[in-house]
C-alpha cells in the first residue's frame, strides 16, 4: 500500500471501549482485516473511570466497614485508619493490572490496525482520523458515553467531580454532596461514606427510582445506617461557591428551600452519548438525543453501519451497561462477519447496584408485571430464612420472584448480599422461557446463598399444601428440596 492510500478492511470499529475491543478482538481472532480507531484511552469509560475502579473503590470501602463491624464475630478491630493516597494506589493498581488485556500492543499482536485519534465520517463509506482515510464493508460506532451536566444556574462557576474525576483523588473529601440518587450516585456515596467522608445524596424523585420500590428501601435503610444523609423530592434551584465550600439550594415539593453546603460535589446524574464529532450526517446516520438510532439487528440507518453500547438508542439501546455493549458486540461479530439473522433481546438483561446490600433485578418489575402481564403472582424469600447469610449476619433483604399464574418466570429481584451473582440463572430462566418448576427442581450446594432463589420457586407451590395428602410433602420441599 502506497503512502496516504486508503484503509480498505472488512470492518472498522470507532472506540476502544467494551464493545468496540470485543468487536475488534473477535474479527482479529477470525482472520478478518480490522481497523480500531480510539482518540483517548484504550479500555474506556469502563477500565479507567468506571466499572473497574469504582469497584476497586468498594472494595476498599468494604474492608473498612468489615473492620467496624468484626465485633459481632468476636474480633475486636474498631475504627479502621484509611489512607485515602493508598487507596487511590489501590484503585490505580487494578486498573494498570487490566490495562495489558486492553492495550494498543495486545490487539496489533491479534492483527488489529489500531489508530489513534477522532474519527468523523465524510460519507456514506468512508472515515477520516485526521489524514488517514479508511474505506471499510462495514463500521461498527462504538464511542460510548460521558457524564451529563444538569442545567443548573452557577453550576458552571462551581469545580464539581464526576466518574471520570473523582477516581483521581489523593485526599478525602471532607463533606461529599453526590446529586443524583441512581447507581452510580448510591455506589459512590457508600463508598466514600465508608471511608470517611461525610456524605449527602440530593436526588429529584426518589431514591434508585427505577428500581422495585420494596428494594429500594433495603437500600435507603442501609445507606441511613451508616451515616448518610439522603434528600429525595429535592429539586436543585441554583449551586454556589463560599470561600472553599459549595452550597447547592433545593427546594422541595412544598417549595420550602433548604441549603446544602459540602467541601465536594460529585455529579450522578446521567449520561449522553458521545456522538457529536463523528458527522453522522454525512453518512446517512440519524442519531437523537439518546444516541445513534438503531434497530433490533443494531443497523443504523446506513445498513453499512453498526451501532453499539452506550451511544447506541431505539430499538437495542438506552440500557447504558458494559454487559450490554458486549451482548451487542457479540450479536454485531455474528452478522457482520458470518451473515447470521440477529435480534437483540432485552428481556433478560441484568442490571445491579453494587452498594450494600446489593440490588439486582432482572424481567419485569411487580409493577411493570401488573400494567402488562394480567394475573400475575408474587413470590419472596427473605435472606433471614437462609443459614449461609445467618452464619456470615448479612441477613438483610429478599428474593421478590413474578411469575403468571402457571408459573412462568417474568421477572426477579434481589436485595442482599451478593445479589449480583444470584441474578445470573434468573436471567437464563427468563431468556429460556422456564418456569418456577424448573428452578424448584434444581439441585442446590448448602449452605449457600444461592439456596433464596430455590425457596422462592418452591414457595410457589405453597398454595397446594391446603390440599389434602400435600402438606407433608410441602414441608418437606421447603427444609429439604
Amino acid at each position: 500500500m502506497t503512502a496516504g492510500s486508503p484503509l480498505t478492511p472488512d470492518i472498522c470499529v470507532i472506540g476502544a471501549g467494551s464493545g468496540g475491543l470485543s468487536v475488534a478482538a473477535a474479527a482479529a481472532l477470525f482472520g478478518v482485516p480490522v481497523v480500531l480507531i480510539e482518540r483517548d484511552r484504550m479500555g474506556g469509560d469502563c477500565l479507567n473511570v468506571g466499572c473497574v475502579p469504582s469497584k476497586a473503590l468498594l472494595a476498599a470501602a468494604e474492608r473498612a466497614q468489615a473492620a467496624r463491624g468484626s465485633g459481632r464475630f468476636g474480633i475486636a478491630a474498631g475504627e479502621p485508619q484509611v489512607d485515602f493516597a493508598q487507596v487511590h494506589d489501590h484503585v490505580a493498581g487494578v486498573i494498570a493490572a487490566i490495562a495489558p488485556n486492553d492495550s494498543v500492543e495486545r490487539f496489533t499482536a491479534l492483527g488489529a490496525t489500531v489508530i489513534k485519534g477522532e474519527a468523523r465520517f465524510r460519507d456514506r463509506n468512508t472515515v477520516l482520523v485526521g489524514d488517514r482515510v479508511i474505506k471499510a464493508r462495514r463500521f461498527v460506532i462504538a464511542t460510548g458515553s460521558r457524564p451529563a451536566a444538569p442545567p443548573i444556574p452557577g453550576l458552571e462557576n462551581v469545580p464539581f467531580l464526576t466518574n471520570e474525576t473523582i477516581f483521581s483523588l489523593t485526599r478525602r473529601p471532607e463533606r461529599l454532596i453526590v446529586l443524583g440518587g441512581g447507581p452510580i450516585g448510591v455506589e459512590l456515596a457508600q463508598a466514600m461514606q465508608r471511608l470517611g467522608s461525610a456524605v449527602t445524596i440530593v436526588e429529584a424523585e426518589s431514591l434508585l427510582s427505577r428500581e422495585d420500590a420494596e428494594a429500594a428501601a433495603i437500600m435507603r435503610r442501609a445507606l441511613l445506617r451508616e451515616g448518610i444523609t439522603i434528600h429525595e423530592g429535592m429539586r436543585v434551584l441554583r449551586v454556589e461557591k463560599s470561600r472553599s465550600r459549595v452550597r447547592l439550594v433545593a427546594a422541595g415539593e412544598n417549595g420550602s428551600e433548604t441549603v446544602i453546603e459540602g467541601s465536594h460535589l460529585l455529579l450522578a446524574t446521567g449520561r449522553k452519548p458521545n456522538i457529536e464529532e463523528l458527522d453522522l450526517e454525512l453518512a446517512g446516520v440519524a442519531s437523537d438525543a439518546k444516541g445513534v438510532i438503531v434497530n433490533r439487528g443494531l443497523r443504523t440507518a446506513n445498513r453499512r453501519i453498526y451501532a453499539i453500547g452506550d451511544c447506541a438508542s431505539g430499538a437495542a439501546g438506552g440500557l447504558q451497561f458494559t454487559h450490554v455493549a458486549n451482548y451487542h458486540a457479540g450479536l454485531v461479530v455474528r452478522n457482520a462477519l458470518f451473515r447470521l439473522p440477529v435480534k437483540a433481546e432485552m428481556t433478560a438483561i441484568p442490571r445491579v447496584t453494587y452498594g450494600a446490600p446489593e440490588l439486582a433485578a432482572v424481567g419485569l418489575s411487580e409493577d411493570q408485571a401488573r400494567q402488562t402481564a394480567g394475573e400475575i403472582r408474587i413470590q419472596r424469600w427473605p435472606y433471614a430464612e437462609n443459614d449461609r447469610a445467618q452464619a456470615e449476619r448479612q441477613t438483610e433483604g429478599f428474593l421478590k420472584l413474578v411469575t403468571n399464574r402457571k408459573g412462568r418466570i417474568l421477572g426477579v429481584t434481589i436485595v442482599g448480599a451478593r445479589a449480583g451473582e444470584l441474578i445470573v440463572p434468573w436471567c437464563m430462566a427468563i431468556q429460556k422461557g422456564m418456569s418456577v418448576k424448573d428452578m424448584a427442581g434444581l439441585v442446590f450446594p448448602y449452605p449457600t446463598f444461592s439456596e433464596v432463589s430455590k425457596r422462592a420457586a418452591v414457595s410457589f407451590y405453597a398454595p397446594l399444601a391446603a390440599k389434602p395428602g400435600l402438606r407433608r410433602l410441602i414441608g418437606f420441599l421447603r427444609r429439604f428440596g
